[in-house]
């Protein structure tokens, strides 16, 4: 099972009022474990950088200004993605941003399968935050690093998180039924099958049975006969 875990950094909040990518992250998993195969680039997004969104990430409009475009990597982002399933934290978010950066270069939506770790998440732990912060702090993942957010670095906190959301890193030990060799031998038995015992009373039994009943007060056995 290939996955890619994945996040963005973006301009805005909104690709429909004009806002665009500026870094992409990508962390590969294989088998439920990272491979330290990863894709990552800033891209120039062709605009001004809000300051709301230079607070968040750090990246400014004169740092972006020598970087690629998307469409100068958007064969290889596609490349790398494959057909693999998609982890994502707030999946709405990033697809939508992706999606519209392939749909100004005329390239069709990504269409895989994707996890969104919010909603894992807010399944089991109903009620409480689901941050990336929030859960790495939950879940004893260190990102002291992480003092503003970061494409590849996110992606690579999420990928532990993502682990620790699904069972955590036991879930290793299932490679070995997924890589090893297994022989499997089939053995033919012959099984005895044991004769039906009889199940009607004999003449004692109901003798007795009656015999019982004569010493009960009003006995369901005898109005239902009845």
């Amino acid at each position: 099972m290939r996955e890619i875990v994945f996040d963005t950094e973006t301009t805005g909040l909104d690709p429909r009022a004009g806002h665009r990518l500026v870094e992409i992250g990508c962390v590969e998993m294989v088998n439920g474990l990272p491979t330290g195969n990863t894709f990552h680039t800033w891209l120039n997004p062709q605009r001004d950088m809000p300051d709301e969104a230079f607070q968040i990430h750090g990246l400014s409009a004169e740092f972006l200004e020598d970087k690629p475009l998307f469409a100068d990597i958007a064969e290889r982002f596609m490349a790398f993605v494959g057909d693999a399933r998609l982890v994502i934290h707030n999946a709405q978010f990033d697809m939508g941003f992706i999606n519209a950066e392939l749909d100004r270069l005329g390239l069709p939506a990504l269409k895989n399968e994707v996890i969104d770790t919010i909603t894992l998440a807010r399944r089991r732990f109903p009620g409480q935050r689901v941050s990336l912060d929030a859960l790495c702090e939950r879940m004893g993942v260190d990102n002291a690093h992480r003092t503003k957010h970061g494409a590849l670095l996110d992606a690579e906190l999420l990928a532990d998180v993502y682990i620790e959301l699904t069972g955590g890193r036991q879930r290793g030990f299932d490679l070995i039924s997924a890589t090893a060799e297994v022989q499997v031998t089939f053995v033919s038995t012959t099984i005895e099958v044991r004769p039906p015992r009889p199940h009607t009373p004999s003449d004692a039994e109901l003798a007795a049975h009656i015999a019982f009943l004569s010493k009960l007060k009003s006995p369901i056995w005898l109005r239902a006969a009845a």
